[in-house]
């Protein structure tokens, strides 16, 4: 029994492990149409940030998050704009200054629902070691700056 119970424990643990991980098997395309692998993430601190252009609350914390990027580069930044039409997903990342890095154009909203991502903002959260923690709502700048610091242990 004890035995049975110990495989149990083993066996879980490693099933959400996998399952973690498995977030990251995803193609996608940017929003100038490269094709985007999600599995380029494994292994390194990394944040997805779920927006839409038309919320309010995203346009209000794009430039901020445009900035967290510029200044966190040990941390990979993708964004994942969905819910409207690639041109306004286009207008967007650059009238805010978000095309500085990776954007990815989930028309589909197939990446927000991968992550389990309803309503925007949201934050996936990527540790090296493959924990995945989503954080749904607007962050206050200290908070997204606390938060990439503890991706890179610093």
């Amino acid at each position: 029994m004890a035995v049975a119970a110990i495989a149990v424990l083993i066996f879980g643990c490693g099933s959400q492990t996998r399952a973690e991980n498995a977030q990251l098997d995803f193609a996608a395309q940017t929003l100038d149409g490269r094709p985007f692998s999600g599995a380029s993430l494994s292994g390194r601190p990394a944040v997805l940030w779920f927006w839409a252009p038309w919320c309010p609350l995203c346009q209000r914390d794009a430039p901020m998050v445009a900035r967290m990027a510029a200044e966190h580069t040990k941390v990979t930044f993708v964004g994942v704009g969905a819910q409207d039409r690639l041109d306004a997903l286009r207008a967007f990342a650059t009238r805010y200054g978000v095309d500085e890095f990776t954007e990815l154009a989930d028309t589909d909203a197939a990446v927000w629902a991968r992550f389990g991502v309803t309503r925007q903002p949201a934050y996936a959260f990527i540790h090296p070691d493959g924990r995945v923690e989503v954080v749904t709502g607007s962050l206050p700048e200290s908070e997204l700056s606390r938060r990439l610091q503890a991706l890179t242990g610093s």
